[in-house]
């Protein structure tokens, strides 16, 4: 019984599985171990203080008029003074090589993802293939992948905790997310954004592939005969939960008209069909 919440560990930073979640864990690790330079003395410290300090020790001497000492001083000042000079140094490059902005090196093009946040549910569509998907993001490993974020609704925010951190989706907005997966697999995605009652269910698989069953996988969903259509943008912006599934036609700049349309809407439910709205 006291082991069972130990699997929780295999989700989270700590497992990472791709480039930018093994620099973050790495950056974790480091700073963790600095800081330990702080926790230690301070743990140590402040019994043995309070036990030499304690009321019925009256063998010390009692030295009511002290009140300054250089060594103590220097003691106070000069370590952690260090410490925020170091982290600065580690944190500045590690920042900007992991901005969520930059777009990574890795094997062929990166593959476009435009993600859609809504109550509570995730569409994430595919512009070069002209697919979509409702509920999991399917990937090829070792390949980046460039994502374009907005909301179709309040703020939220996209959580891929082993492969690529926290970014923010917001209405009318858009953001960017560039991550890769390092080996197949099956990841996990959810909004981390408190949006209301069933906040706790808007989670998703990312499911990372193989180049060859990815481009299956593609194939497949071209086959299918679901439409992202003006009916079914309707009922997918009803706030309700809804399973996995895939459509095989989206229309042109999709995306560039639900960053309009939400932009402009004085009501994020009005499950108005983007695609009525010209694009700016």
């Amino acid at each position: 019984m006291l082991l069972t919440g130990c699997g929780a560990l295999d989700h989270g930073i700590l497992n990472a599985q791709g480039p930018v979640a093994h620099n973050e864990r790495h950056l974790l690790l480091v700073v963790s171990g600095i800081l330990l330079f702080v926790w230690v003395p301070v743990v140590i410290l402040v019994p043995l203080i309070a036990w030499h300090y304690r009321h019925s020790n009256a063998k010390d001497a009692y030295r009511p008029k002290w009140a300054f000492s250089w060594p103590l001083e220097g003691f106070i000042w000069i370590p952690p003074i260090g410490i925020v000079i170091l982290l600065a140094f580690l944190l500045w490059p590690a920042t900007q090589k992991d901005d969520p902005y930059t777009r990574l090196t890795g094997q062929g093009a990166p593959v476009r993802v435009q993600a859609i946040a809504l109550d509570w549910k995730w569409v994430f569509i595919y512009p070069d293939q002209g697919i979509a998907t409702v509920n999991q993001l399917a990937i090829p490993a070792g390949r980046p992948v460039a994502v374009e974020l907005t909301s179709g609704t309040v703020m939220q925010s996209l959580l891929l905790p082993q492969l690529a951190g926290q970014i923010y989706a917001m209405a009318g907005m858009r953001t960017r997310l560039n991550f890769a997966a390092d080996h197949p697999g099956r990841y996990l995605g959810e909004n981390v954004q408190f949006n209301g009652g069933k906040f706790a269910h808007q989670k998703f698989p990312i499911v990372s592939m193989t180049p060859d069953a990815y481009a299956t996988w593609v194939a497949r969903a071209r086959q299918g005969t679901k439409a992202l259509d003006a009916a079914t943008w309707a009922r997918l912006s009803r706030r309700d939960t809804t399973g996995l599934e895939t459509y095989s036609r989206v229309p042109r700049n999709f995306f560039n008209h639900v960053v309009t349309a939400t932009g402009g809407a004085s009501h994020p439910h009005s499950g108005q069909h983007p695609a009525t709205r010209k694009a700016p």
